[in-house]
């Protein structure tokens, strides 16, 4: 181990007082019971500072971490203080002159005033050893670019002066004060670097070489490079993590230097810049790649740092623990969200402080939100006026108008933002709409429009999702089976299940599901739509299994309402997003045959920036790490299909199908040949599999969708788990003539039509447009369903600066993968509520419908 290069930490502590859980510059006390080698006062008086030992090992490291906290803790308690590590402390006393005694204190607090006054903010600096100047400064500059994806683990100072600041980490912007804080110099080599000090020395800027307060610096008293980026962290684990990976990039950057790379050439503002986002951010929303540049997911960026420093893990033996870290940060979310929720569930400030001494000393602080709001919030104050029938069942307010208890906490903040609040965080959303070009399209002649997203997220217990669970998998199991029958021995009409003509009349049969292999999984992805009733009833409305769309503005809806209103942060028990594209990603690879050539290479296949859904496009490849393409792109020949745009001739194994049956068979490929009828023959002879599989509308129409409980019963052997709206099918004469006495209470739907489009509800309907429908039937029964009115159930929605009920449904997305000779469902926890425009019960965005977040519970 003696080549390993040793590392430190210094830690930055808030000494706050256990009764008022206020800062408290009592450090005097605490230092004159301490070892003055590993504890040492900071500028204020009520912050403290640890030193490591020199480490050669994390798990070395972690021990001596825990140990500095516990002595601190040992000594502070019985003075009635507590230790707190973050960026911040909520209550602070930020206009203060406790500072700490000592000349150079008192020359910094003469010079730099109100920059000390309120220097109430502590970090944690890692130092590696590098003995050679010159290389540190080399390694300074390789490092900086990656430093904001670590400030973004660190986040931990969300609250300023009682405040939310709206921050991950809001000491960053308090530190970014000072002249010399921010991204490191572009100098080369120690005598540049030592030069610029003596400058800024010479101008008076600064004292000493210690006052060099860039983010990564060459250190001013020992032979290590030092990173100061970072908030003070209340899990020990993400110290831990942030020195392994600032390990692994100085070991990266020296190897770099000394085989003569070039530095990286990255703007100083650009680094400036997102620097920034990581402190708005934090986890919880998304990091500037300074390749491109782009705004990317966490979990995509710190797994693709990861990745790149596998190699200098390992050789340090650091590896499957750096991994292992990582990936709990990202299960867990920044430090500044988990004050956000203990902050959520009491709207008290000293919840917060309590959470934060207890994960300081590594322990967890167990307490649950009230059950009830005690009084109805502001914002709710005639919810229910006008709402009539559509306000007979709401998800998260009674009929008294009190909040039901799973919605407690929410409100709770909703009501201390006030209107004015969320009319600037829908102004903040709609702007981060733009700049991240969260957009969609009617039609083909319409141009891009923001994605609607509503600003209240909606709640779906663990007790429902577990029920839903259940059913949508043993759904899409009986759909899968019967696509597979229908274009192979047709069981379910022989034996009298299902009418020919239901099949054989289906405007989604094609003779081109007949070429799917006949073990071939066909529903890889599934978007199936739910509703509830005002008895609290969930039903299946429609099953999507060509081309579903949804799943991306899910993902995105998460991050855009986390970044427009941070202090709303979902609590710990919603079930994360991260895991979702990696969980598409695998069901698309489960189609491909592990030994053949480019198994791994997955693309997905669009119609291009004219397709109504290219965002969401551009979104899954860029989360899944898929190539985007087109027809145009693709070449089919005798032995598979390749993607020859991007100059390397790649073999593609699998197509994620995201462009409709007939603009695939009509669309060219790179050589200006059709290239649907090849890519056909292609999945004909198992030599690319298309996800999901041409042929599949023969099992979504509104007319099939009838007769999915008895295809549960046929292929399952089960009782049905979710229910269908009951649904007359007008080819039927029996039921037609039904109907047609009945058009005033049912709701009318064409077999094919897709989008809310055609769609006539009874209730709602004049004598006129009834009496068009009924010739409509008549005239093409065929083409016609009818089904019972669901009166969908309400959500508080935001809109005309007040909250008012709106109808919702629920696309829940299902995914099926092969698993050696079976097939394994999945179900995303990345539901997307849409809702409807005020007093209607249509919630296509086609028809003026939105959407919401939507938080899964555990």
């Amino acid at each position: 181990m003696s080549d390993v290069p040793l590392l430190g930490v210094e830690e930055e502590f808030h000494v706050v007082d256990l009764e008022t859980r206020r800062s408290a510059p009592e450090v005097d006390a605490l230092l004159a019971q301490l070892d003055g080698t590993e504890f040492a006062p900071e500028l204020q008086r009520s912050l403290v500072e640890t030193n490591t030992p020199v480490c050669g090992t994390l798990d070395e490291l972690r021990g001596h971490i825990r140990r500095l906290r516990s002595r601190l803790e040992a000594v502070a308690e019985p003075l009635g203080l507590g230790v707190v590590a973050a960026g911040t402390v909520p209550l602070a006393e930020t206009g203060g002159d406790a500072i700490s005694a000592g000349a150079r204190f008192e020359k910094m607090q003469h010079e730099y005033q109100i920059l000390v006054r309120e220097q109430h903010i502590c970090g944690a600096q890692v130092h590696v050893d590098v003995p050679d100047r010159d290389l540190a400064v080399q390694v300074v500059r390789r490092v900086a670019p990656y430093l904001p994806i670590l400030l973004a683990i660190s986040a931990s100072s969300p609250y300023w002066n009682g405040r939310d600041s709206g921050y991950a980490s809001f000491r960053s912007m308090v530190w970014s004060r000072w002249p010399t804080a921010g991204p490191p110099a572009h100098v080369e080599t120690a005598a540049d670097y030592d030069a610029l000090v003596a400058d800024l020395i010479a101008s008076g800027t600064i004292s000493d070489p210690g006052m060099v307060y860039f983010d990564i610096r060459p250190s001013a008293h020992l032979p290590t490079v030092e990173l100061r980026v970072c908030d003070a962290c209340p899990d020990a684990e993400d110290v831990v993590l942030i020195a392994g990976l600032f390990r692994a990039l100085v070991g990266k950057a020296r190897a770099d230097a000394e085989d003569g790379l070039p530095l990286p050439d990255v703007r100083h503002e650009l680094l400036r810049a997102a620097s920034w986002r990581a402190a708005r951010s934090g986890l919880e929303g998304d990091l500037v790649d300074l390749v491109g540049p782009s705004l990317v997911a966490p979990p995509l960026l710190i797994g693709q740092l990861v990745d790149q420093l596998r190699p200098q893990l390992e050789e340090l033996g650091d590896w499957e623990q750096v991994l292992e870290l990582s990936q709990a940060a990202l299960s867990r979310g920044s430090a500044a969200a988990r004050q956000r929720r203990a902050f959520g569930r009491r709207g008290e400030l000293s919840d917060v402080v309590d959470v934060l001494i207890a994960h300081t000393q590594g322990r967890t602080v167990r307490t649950e939100p009230p059950a009830t709001v005690p009084s109805t919030p502001q914002l709710l104050v005639g919810y229910h006026a006008g709402g009539g029938e559509l306000a007979a069942f709401d998800e998260a307010v009674s009929e008294g108008g009190t909040v039901l208890p799973h919605y407690g906490w929410m409100f709770r903040t909703l009501d201390r933002l006030g209107t004015r609040g969320m009319v600037a965080a829908e102004s903040a959303l709609r702007t981060e709409q733009q700049a991240r070009g969260v957009t969609f399209r009617v039609g083909n002649g319409d141009t891009d429009r923001l994605f609607p997203l509503d600003l209240i997220p909606r709640i779906i217990t663990s007790e429902d999702w577990e029920s839903l669970t259940a059913g949508l998998a043993q759904r899409v199991r009986a759909l899968e089976a019967f696509v597979r029958d229908v274009y192979g021995e047709r069981r379910i009409i022989a034996d009298g299940v299902l009418p020919t003509q239901v099949v054989d009349g289906a405007p989604g049969w094609s003779r081109l599901g007949k070429l799917v292999p006949a073990d071939a999984v066909r529903i890889a992805v599934a978007g199936i739509d739910l509703v509830r009733d005002r008895a609290d009833h969930w039903y299946v409305l429609e099953d999507n299994l060509r081309v579903p769309s949804g799943i991306g503005y899910a993902l995105i809806s998460r991050r855009l309402i986390r970044s427009a209103m941070p202090d709303l942060e979902p609590p710990a028990g919603v079930v994360g997003l991260e895991a979702v594209p990696g969980m598409l990603r695998s069901a698309l690879l489960s189609a491909t045959e592990p030994d053949a050539p480019g198994h791994d290479e997955v693309a997905l296949l669009s119609a291009g920036p004219s397709d109504s859904a290219y965002f969401e496009h551009r979104l899954l490849a860029d989360r899944m790490g898929v190539p985007l393409v087109t027809p145009r792109d693709l070449q089919v020949t005798e032995d598979g299909v390749y993607l020859v745009s991007t100059g390397a001739r790649r073999r593609l194994s699998a197509l994620y199908r995201r462009l409709d049956e007939k603009e695939l068979l009509t669309a060219t490929g790179a050589d200006m040949r059709p290239i649907g009828r090849a890519i056909s023959n292609a999945v004909a002879r198992g030599t690319v599999a298309v996800l999901n599989a041409l042929g599949n509308g023969v099992a979504d129409d509104k007319l099939v969708y009838a007769y999915v409980p008895q295809m549960i019963r046929y292929y399952l052997g089960e009782d049905t788990l979710l229910d269908n709206v009951p649904t007359y099918p007008c080819v039927d004469p029996d039921r037609r003539e039904e109907v047609l006495d009945r058009l005033h209470e049912l709701v009318l739907k064409p077999v094919d039509g897709y989008g809310g489009q055609g769609i006539v509800i009874g209730p709602q309907a004049d004598r006129a447009e009834l009496a068009e429908v009924a010739e409509k039937v008549r005239a093409e029964p065929a083409g016609w369903v009818a089904q019972d009115l669901v009166q969908l159930s309400t959500h508080p929605t935001f809109a005309n600066d007040h909250l008012e009920p709106r109808a919702v449904d629920l696309r829940a997305f299902v995914l099926q993968s092969r698993v050696g000779d079976r097939t394994a469902v999945d179900v995303a926890p990345a539901a997307l509520s849409r809702v409807a425009p005020g007093g209607s019960m249509i919630v296509n965005s086609s028809r003026g419908g939105g959407a919401k977040d939507t938080w899964v519970l555990r």
